[in-house]
């Protein structure tokens, strides 16, 4: 029961999450206007905005005038739930929970806003910075200055690719691998920086290949840090231990 209500509030955060990621980039308010259709300007009632929920008891469509829904307001939604809810039943209950909910949160905004407009709001890793800060006060790495050469680490590493690169990457995710890095410490924020390259490189060529992804132009890379980024949270250890293991 309790993981239920874990994912319940999970996806009323995702629904939170994609106006955040939505509006902060278009430097409009998160709180007004209130959520409305696109297309005929209808203010959203509670029954429109029930996570998951409304989006199938509508059958993807607007109440009023009958236009559709993406799919990728309930998916978003969806996925955090289930994160929020795996969280404690990976980790177990303890103050990491705090940290590791704060990540979850950072990268799903992080995908909704790179994967619409190809930024990174510096509105959003300000905010996060200072409560990630805040949290490593009270639940801090071992050892404690583990957060700050993870930050510098993070920010140096991408800011080198990106001048050898001569602009491949963007600075958003610079100042995003700083702030990972100061959450995840020194290590970890390594291991997530190789995964997010696996995973952009990976799907870069299935969309190549597929024609869904052109060269030359630019590709979202937000979206594989969130992915890198959250499956180091949980399994980074075991991946470090597994390769020292085959060493």
């Amino acid at each position: 029961m309790i993981n239920f209500l874990i994912f319940i509030y999970g996806t009323v955060c995702g629904s939170f999450f994609n106006v955040v990621g939505l509006r902060v980039p278009l430097n409009q308010s998160i709180v007004k206007p209130r959520s409305h259709c696109p297309n005929c300007n209808h203010t959203l009632t509670t029954i429109d905005l029930i996570p998951v929920i409304s989006y199938l008891f509508l059958r993807g469509k607007c109440r009023c005038c009958k236009a559709p829904i993406s799919l990728f307001y309930p998916i978003i939604e969806l996925i955090t739930g289930i994160l929020f809810m795996l969280a404690p039943i990976h980790m177990g209950w303890s103050y990491d929970l705090i940290i590791a909910w704060t990540v979850i949160s950072l990268m799903v905004i992080v995908f909704v806003s790179d994967i619409h407009y190809l930024i990174i709001p510096d509105k959003v890793l300000l905010f996060f910075s200072g409560l990630f800060l805040i949290e490593r006060c009270f639940l801090p790495l071992d050892p404690w200055w583990n957060s700050i050469t993870g930050a510098a680490v993070g920010f140096t590493l991408l800011l080198l690719i990106a001048v050898v690169s001569k602009g491949g990457m963007g600075g958003g995710d610079i100042k995003l691998f700083a702030v990972i890095g100061f959450a995840l410490g020194t290590k970890l924020v390594l291991i997530s920086f190789f995964l997010s390259t696996f995973f952009g490189a990976f799907f870069g060529i299935i969309g190549i290949l597929i024609g869904k992804v052109k060269k030359g132009k630019p590709m979202p890379f937000g979206p594989y840090i969130a992915l890198g980024t959250v499956i180091t949270y949980f399994y980074g250890e075991r991946i470090i231990r597994w390769y020292i293991h085959l060493m």
